[in-house]
């Protein structure tokens, strides 16, 4: 098993120290345009070997796309961060550019790999991957949702004092602070609904906590979070070496689902081997899928810009 992180900044070294830490492939690369920088990381990583007990052969490559031939899954995280003040939608003409090059170059030497995207506008770069990469869509994955549902389960542990290990939670829709749909009517406490012990004013407030989340992290430490998007792309990348047939709201093609159709949505999916198997109907009440309707509608208009650059 072979795996690439492509970008080597704050984001994409945390996740391929998961992808390492948990053995998930033989052979991992980690690269980036700044010369130098994947190769030192490489390095620093492989110099915990001996400390964290692991065999993974980590390898690092200032932009020698050759040195990634063969990878089974390709996470691309590349792009500018955000800034404090700074809208994800504020990211799509600088990173639309490297993520339409990057999956260029990464099928070049990769055509059979299944491809995750980091890079914000998440929404907005999955499509752009999809559409530039003429791959099936079960092997494009947004991985924003995971990152959000982490985040609300946080949120609820906080409110409920509570481990978050002990709770299931889910959101769906985009990944943007307006466009995000925290499903707490479906968050439960070890099965037991999370609003019979929260009351409704709690729970808004978890809503609206989760829903900042991203731009909380990043007024606090002046960037985009990364031990927590590190994380979730780990996850998403075990589920599918494993074959784990895990559940993950996932940015993925919709054709019809949801109501929606031309357009890459986080929904509930089940992730193995190949990719994204199969997306889950979770039933949506009138108003919650007004809201997802919402969401979508605002992506859209995220995706319109990518027609002008």
């Amino acid at each position: 098993m072979k795996i690439t992180v492509v970008g080597a900044g704050a984001v994409g070294a945390t996740v391929a120290d998961n992808i390492a830490r948990k053995e998930l492939s033989e052979e991992l690369v980690l690269l980036d345009i700044k010369e130098g920088l994947a190769e030192g990381k490489a390095m620093d990583m492989m110099q915990t070997a001996t400390l964290l007990g692991f065999d993974t052969k980590i390898t690092g490559s200032t932009n020698d796309y050759a040195k990634t031939a063969g990878s089974d899954v390709v996470v691309i995280t590349s792009g500018i961060p955000r800034k404090p003040g700074m809208t994800r939608e504020e990211l799509i003409g600088t990173n639309a550019n490297i993520v339409k090059g990057v999956t260029e170059n990464i099928l070049k030497h990769s055509p059979d790999a299944i491809i995750i995207v980091i890079s914000n506008p998440m929404d907005t770069m999955t499509q752009l991957a999809l559409q530039s990469s003429g791959l099936p869509k079960e092997r494009i994955i947004g991985m924003g949702g995971i990152l959000d549902s982490s985040r609300f389960k946080f949120y609820l542990s906080q409110a409920l004092n509570c481990s978050p290990a002990d709770l299931n939670a889910v959101v769906i829709g985009g990944h943007g602070d307006t466009t995000m749909i925290p499903l707490i009517r479906y968050a439960t406490w070890n099965s037991a609904p999370v609003s019979e012990f929260l009351s409704e004013e709690q729970q808004q407030k978890v809503v609206s906590d989760t829903m900042v989340g991203g731009a909380t992290l990043t007024k606090l430490i002046g960037t985009s979070a990364w031990y927590a998007p590190g994380a979730a792309g780990a996850a998403l990348v075990e589920s599918i070496v494993r074959d784990e047939k895990k559940l993950f709201a996932c940015c993925v093609a919709l054709e019809g689902e949801y109501g929606q159709k031309d357009i890459c949505l986080g929904v509930p999916v089940i992730i193995g081997k190949k990719g994204w198997e199969k997306i889950i109907d979770y039933k949506l009440k009138e108003k919650e899928q007004a809201e997802f309707n919402k969401s979508a509608d605002a992506v859209r208009s995220m995706n319109d810009v990518l027609k002008t650059l």
